[in-house]
């Protein structure tokens, strides 16, 4: 099945941070793999800002070689890299200062779109605002990306939700989260909204409760300043988990709108409940084999109360979900690279079948990454003549397998989220309340655990997290689904 692909309009696209690693990595390849597509137009003009000093044809083989690295070799064939570096240009820029501003400003084009990517720490975001502005750049077609951490806490995201509406409104700003241009997080919405199967059962009625895994096998690696301050909460739950769960527990919004979907969204955070001190399980990673260091090692402090894991249970306080938790976990140096949602429906009310056929119950089970696809263990008779015995199959859809041309592989969440920005598409974007609202949740959490004092439980690095996190579980009568690729 192939994908239609519509083009957008001519657009400019400046890209601050353009020499950086998320730049590098991520955004520059997943534009090519678009001009590769025909949904970037050749008259489309990307220019890098950054410190660097560099002209326009260092950047260009700048950016060829961060292709050739992170790209499929089959996109840079028949001159197509060619053409999409001929969009590029470079400005070297002082955030900060006042280089370099005047000769971006006259590199723009009129009557366009007009995109700014702040690939930078947040710290830099409202002097980049003020100066988008102070030289005329700033029209209304303009909009501006915002990368996380936004904020550090509710105070702070406050504080930069503020300076950046002094500059821009709501309608311009579009803060970024990757795992929402991830194509199975936007199934979600499709498997609930768009099949009569699912959602008459997507309730406390018959679903027993839901995990949302995310889990990775790389350890803080150059991050160790940055994660060290932050923290698998601040870093993870607080926006990549909170935003799976919201798409899991929402309400059906009116119409598949920008602020009808987000509006559903932030009822959902606005309906948890606090989490209660015996509820939380934190924990910090050791070495590996003497290869990998431990935590404490990686970021280079000894004495280190960060947690690099975290698993949780909540609950959403409304009809739909009164009395079903939710299982949050996430951790690095873990066992496997996985990113699963597993919705655990109710055994059946009564079996005909007699005890010798065993409890059995219906699990849908969403993969984010990697293998991204969906699949729902249904209950069916063991083959053969020894009578009514049950076993439990899977229904599978592996995306790669059921839509994509062999070899294919699906769109990056960047390619997404950087065409919905030229479009105006805010609906996978969020918005400055709901990233109020998750703070605000998340806050006494965290000052709940630095009041008492607590120190995270050590792990083996390739485990699946400290045995705490076991015992969360089983003193519900559950256990964890297993962390697999």
């Amino acid at each position: 099945m192939v994908s239609r692909v519509i083009p957008v309009e001519p657009f400019d696209l400046v890209i601050f941070g353009g020499t950086g690693d998320l730049a590098r990595r991520k955004i520059l390849p997943g534009l090519f793999k678009r001009y590769c597509a025909g949904q970037m137009p050749d008259t489309a003009q990307v220019i890098g800002a950054a410190r660097s000093p560099m002209d326009s044809d260092a950047y260009r083989a700048f950016v060829a070689e961060a292709i050739r690295e992170f790209s499929p070799s089959r996109f840079c064939e028949n001159g197509a890299l060619d053409g999409f570096l001929a969009c590029l240009e470079y400005v070297v820029v002082d955030a900060r200062g006042t280089d370099g501003w005047d000769e971006l400003a006259q590199r723009l084009g009129p009557d366009r779109v007009r995109a700014f990517y702040f690939s930078v720490g947040p710290g830099l975001f409202g002097d980049l605002a003020e100066r988008i502005h102070l030289h005329g750049m700033a029209t209304s077609e303009s909009r501006i990306v915002v990368e996380k951490p936004f904020g550090h806490d509710l105070e702070t995201a406050r504080a930069l939700n503020a300076t950046l509406a002094e500059h821009f409104h709501e309608g311009q700003i579009y803060r970024i989260d990757h795992y929402l241009g991830k194509e199975t997080v936007q199934n979600l919405m499709a498997i609930r909204f768009g099949n009569v199967l699912f959602e008459p059962l997507w309730n406390s009625q018959y679903v027993d409760h839901i995990q949302i895994t995310v889990a990775e096998t790389v350890g803080v690696g150059g991050r160790g300043e940055y994660y060290d301050r932050a923290g698998a909460m601040r870093d993870m739950v607080q926006n990549h988990l909170m935003q799976l769960l919201c798409l899991i527990a929402m309400e059906p919004p009116a119409k598949f709108d920008p602020d009808a979907v987000r509006d559903e969204k932030l009822k959902v955070i606005r309906a948890l409940d606090p989490v209660e001190p015996h509820h939380i399980v934190r924990g910090q990673y050791g070495a590996l084999d003497g290869e990998h260091p431990g935590y404490r090692e990686a970021v280079g402090n000894p004495r280190s109360t960060t947690e690099s894991y975290i698993a949780l249970k909540t609950h959403v306080s409304n009809w739909r979900w009164a009395g079903t938790p939710f299982y949050l976990r996430t951790g690095k140096r873990l066992k496997a690279r996985s990113s699963v949602i597993n919705v655990m429906f109710k055994d059946a009310p009564h079996s005909i079948f007699g005890p010798e056929a065993g409890r059995h119950a219906n699990l849908l089970s969403i993969r984010l990454q990697p293998n991204e696809g969906i699949t729902l263990k249904v209950t069916i008779k063991e083959p053969g003549p020894g009578g009514m015995r049950l076993v439990d199959v899977p229904l599978d859809m592996t995306f790669a397998d059921a839509l994509g041309p062999e070899g294919e592989e699906p769109p990056d969440a960047y390619e997404r989220l950087i065409m919905d920005v030229i479009r105006g598409n805010q609906t996978l974007f969020m918005r400055g309340d709901e990233v109020e609202a998750a703070w605000a949740w998340t806050d006494p959490i965290i000052g709940g655990w630095q009041a008492r004092g607590e120190v995270p439980k050590p792990y083996d690095s390739g485990s699946a997290g400290p045995d705490d996190a076991d015992l969360l579980m089983k003193r519900d009568g559950r256990a964890w689904r297993g962390i697999t690729p």
